[in-house]
């Protein structure tokens, strides 16, 4: 009888079959996803004080009729407000993921941590003391204000002892962000005019921008959509943290500061159309991660469906849930803010 070792039994052992990649099933899980956003999109072009059939909203954009009432309802309001929500949605869902990444923080997007509100006083400044009155021109001060405050933010977080501290950079945010807020009201109560033109805006809205002030940040969205994309992979190898980073040859402070880039030309260009809506940069990173795992390119790939999905379905219920309209950035924050609670409870009982 030949004795069998355990090195000869771990030889002729089969070796363990190779787990299968989850790619698939990423690629997979975007099809349900395109489904619901396409859903959210034909319920914005439907639902309204009116609703429209879908076979008539159909007949007006493919054939418009500029003396229909119909067709002026689909083309001045419903298209502009439909677009609005795929790029706003996709730019603002993006934009928290790369937050996100930057800080290594779940719980960052640019309204927890003051970009909006630095976009919004950019803005109000603008149109009260330089003259600014339409999208055009204050979307320029709606990305220098974003990116002002994301370099205020990213600065003051990352000084001291404690670099790159989550919980500290979240703290900078939201503080720097209620400073803004107050001197965004100040500006606003001070001036009665500028205030009455804002106070759907400010609130986060769809229904003030006609369709050429939206398409005019289309560029600017584009542009920040390809550099978070290039992006992607420096951004997997900073979450490892910022020793691993540099040995493996990366540059932090360059891969956040091209990171800084793109969150300015993202959440700059949703603010400056659609105003501080808040929360949908937190959740839909937040959804994707829950689904993909931690890999910055399907997050985003996953935000750019889930945010303008979250923000349509608000739309649409901000529409029919009084008389009047509720604007959507008043609904996302009832949404976002139960979420937001449940995600600290589960991160403080993640860290314990």
């Amino acid at each position: 009888m030949t004795a069998t070792t355990p090195a000869s039994q771990a030889a002729r052992a089969p070796s363990p079959s190779p787990r299968p990649s989850r790619a698939p099933r990423r690629w997979i899980g975007l099809v349900p996803l395109t489904v619901l956003c396409v859903v959210a999109l034909a319920l914005s072009m439907m639902v309204g004080s009116r609703v429209i059939p879908v076979s008539e909203v159909t007949q007006f954009l493919l054939e418009p009729v500029p003396d229909d009432p119909v067709s002026q309802v689909v083309w001045q309001s419903r298209v502009p407000r439909t677009v609005l929500v795929l790029l706003a949605g996709a730019a603002l869902g993006v934009a928290g993921g790369l937050m996100q990444a930057v800080t290594r923080n779940p719980l960052a997007d640019p309204g927890i941590l003051g970009v909006n509100a630095g976009a919004s006083l950019a803005v109000v400044v603008g149109l009260a003391f330089f003259g600014v009155t339409n999208v055009a021109q204050y979307q320029w001060w709606s990305f220098g204000g974003a990116m002002v405050t994301s370099v205020l933010v990213f600065a003051i977080g990352n000084s001291g002892a404690v670099r790159s501290s989550p919980v500290r950079m979240t703290l900078t945010g939201v503080a720097l962000g209620a400073v803004l807020s107050g001197f965004t009201s100040a500006v606003l109560l001070s001036n009665s005019e500028i205030l009455e033109r804002m106070r759907g805006w400010s609130a986060g809205t769809t229904a003030s921008q006609p369709l050429d002030a939206t398409l005019s940040i289309v560029p600017f969205v584009v542009a920040g959509l390809l550099i978070a994309v290039l992006s992607s992979r420096s951004l997997d190898v900073l979450s490892l943290g910022e020793a691993s980073a540099v040995a493996m040859g990366a540059h932090p402070q360059r891969i956040r500061l091209v990171a800084l880039l793109a969150i300015a030309l993202l959440a700059g260009g949703g603010t400056a159309v659609a105003g501080p809506i808040g929360f949908i940069g937190l959740m839909a990173p937040h959804l994707a991660r829950t689904i993909v795992g931690p890999h910055q390119g399907w997050i985003m790939a996953y935000s750019v469906l889930i945010a303008p999905i979250v923000l349509g379905f608000a739309d649409v219920l901000g529409r029919i849930i009084v008389a009047g309209e509720v604007p959507v950035g008043v609904v996302t924050a009832f949404i976002g803010a139960p979420v937001l609670i449940y995600m600290i409870r589960r991160h403080r009982v993640t860290e314990a």
